[in-house]
């Protein structure tokens, strides 16, 4: 299993690429997404998946992008975010004057789903309070849990935008998060890697 990570754009996104057995799935197409499109093609990988962790603009913008490289490519998206991905004003990208409308999911996720990539399984993890149906992609077998905005090394995402609440997203850490091995490393939205037994120790915004 290799998960890597292309920074993008001037949020300074976490677009992950995840490669097994031939198959590559690519987690929050962000702006400016040439580099993550020039890296699979310099791999010689075509996408199988897309995979969003929720609906705002900072992890959506590469979308259209991504689509128009490889058409049809399923996107798989938090069901109660699903709105976000054609509505410029919910994904927040009208709000800063660069209005993103994507391409409306293919697939919708609900918490307690598994999605199978060979030999792999990825559980789909409730951790919304970041937005209404935010989620996290755990992966018992390579020990990673992909949190996107729910999560960060010493942080969590915000709850102060329409959708957001502090205490949904404190106990879904508490609950689904924390609740995972120790060792499990942390691959946030944003920022640097970390393990949940770090940020059950550290982190000053959800105790362990």
């Amino acid at each position: 299993m290799e998960i890597h990570t292309l920074v993008l754009g001037d949020f300074q996104t976490n677009a992950y690429v995840l490669i097994d057995g031939g198959q590559c799935w690519v987690v929050d197409p962000g702006f400016e997404p040439d580099e993550l499109i020039d890296f699979l093609r310099g791999r010689g990988l075509t996408p199988t998946r897309i995979l969003l962790t929720h609906g705002h603009a900072d992890h959506i913008a590469g979308l259209n992008a991504l689509l128009a490289a490889w058409p049809g490519v399923p996107v798989c998206c938090p069901a109660d975010d699903a709105a976000m991905l054609t509505d410029a004003n919910a994904n927040l990208s009208g709000l800063i004057g660069m209005p993103i409308i994507c391409h409306p999911p293919d697939e919708l996720l609900s918490p307690g789903a598994v999605l199978a990539m060979n030999g792999l399984s990825w559980q789909v993890l409730d951790t919304s309070g970041h937005t209404a149906g935010g989620v996290s992609f755990y992966c018992p077998q390579a020990g990673a849990a992909i949190t996107g905005d729910a999560l960060f090394a010493g942080g969590i995402g915000r709850t102060d935008f329409p959708g957001g609440d502090f205490r949904r997203l404190a106990d879904n850490i508490r609950r689904n998060l924390y609740s995972l091995p120790p060792e499990t490393k942390i691959y946030p939205g944003h920022g640097p890697a970390s393990t949940v037994g770090a940020e059950k120790r550290h982190n000053p915004f959800v105790k362990g």
